[in-house]
């Protein structure tokens, strides 16, 4: 397996975005606050943008790798009724001007920025879900920042991505394979990055309808150097050790599907050792998925978030 394949692979976390109308290559605002929420604070940052929609208990949302904030839009449209929902957009992402994004670190930066317009808005407790990147990325914000985050759902994403390497992988032991490749991708041109994309997302997605194909038009849309640098913090974070500091509950979701050729029993084994740590956690395999599960299995996912925000 070329050494590429392999990492993006462990980085989607088993198996590893949608493009708005007039979002692709227009720098976004810092804070974006719809009609509906004209008291939401802007901080100041250009690390990510939120869009806001909805009415109610607060529910925050963070899209993974190389994805765009409209990976959300069915959860949206499902629980806005009842809830006022902040959705997060990474600069750099889909299409989106990369900003301080593009030199330097990528993951505290954000986590940091995902605080503040918390502590800004008043939000400490809402439910906040992440997927991949976006995962860790809400894993972190628990850790880091004890009572932002009200409750946890962990959409396809592991407390340490170089698992995938073996039991007893370590960050240094997968570092120098990890920097090759973010290194190469940011020596590379935008343009021989976005040609390799489909064939990469074809294996994060298991379904081939509209909303799969805007989540391959959002990863070719990505900034090749946020994407690299992104990805290469994501497989050498190892927040293991600090789970025990999350205290709120967890929901994990996690896919398989027997298309993979990952037998189902190793995959379990995988995400329950995982998150043994978490006294709080629930840990759920979606059968008949990919890693993008709110794409390949829709109805059972929003099921899911159903159960999630009524616990």
């Amino acid at each position: 397996m070329k050494l590429r394949r392999l990492l993006r692979l462990a980085a989607a976390l088993v198996f590893l975005p949608l493009i708005a109308p007039g979002i692709h290559g227009v720098p976004m605002r810092a804070f974006v606050a719809s009609a509906t929420a004209p008291t939401i604070a802007l901080p100041a940052t250009d690390r990510i943008s939120v869009s806001v929609a909805g009415q109610g208990r607060d529910v925050i949302l963070i899209p993974g790798l190389a994805s765009s904030a409209h990976v959300w839009d069915g959860t949206v449209a499902r629980i806005a009724a009842t809830h006022r929902v902040h959705v997060v957009q990474v600069a750099g992402f889909a299409g989106v001007a990369p900003g301080s994004n593009v030199a330097g670190p990528v993951l505290e930066p954000v986590v940091g920025a995902i605080h503040d317009y918390i502590a800004a808005n008043h939000l400490e407790g809402a439910a906040v879900i992440g997927h991949s990147l976006g995962g860790l990325m809400a894993m972190k914000l628990a850790i880091e920042h004890p009572g932002d985050a009200g409750r946890l759902m962990i959409v396809d994403a592991l407390p340490y991505a170089g698992m995938m390497f073996g039991a007893n992988a370590t960050p240094a032991m997968v570092e120098p394979q990890v920097r090759s490749m973010r290194d190469r991708l940011i020596a590379g041109t935008q343009e021989a990055y976005a040609a390799t994309e489909p064939q990469q997302m074809e294996r994060l997605i298991k379904s081939r309808g509209e909303a799969a194909q805007k989540a391959v038009e959002a990863a070719v849309a990505s900034d090749r150097r946020v994407v690299a640098q992104a990805l290469y913090e994501d497989m050498t974070t190892d927040a293991r050790t600090d789970l025990e500091k999350i205290a709120v509950p967890v929901t994990i979701l996690y896919p398989w599907d027997a298309g993979t050729g990952v037998p189902q029993e190793m995959v379990d084994a995988l995400y329950t050792g995982a998150f043994t740590s978490l006294p709080h956690a629930k840990v759920e395999r979606v059968d008949g998925s990919y890693h993008f599960i709110m794409i390949d299995q829709p109805a059972i996912f929003l099921q899911k978030v159903d159960a999630f925000l009524a616990d």
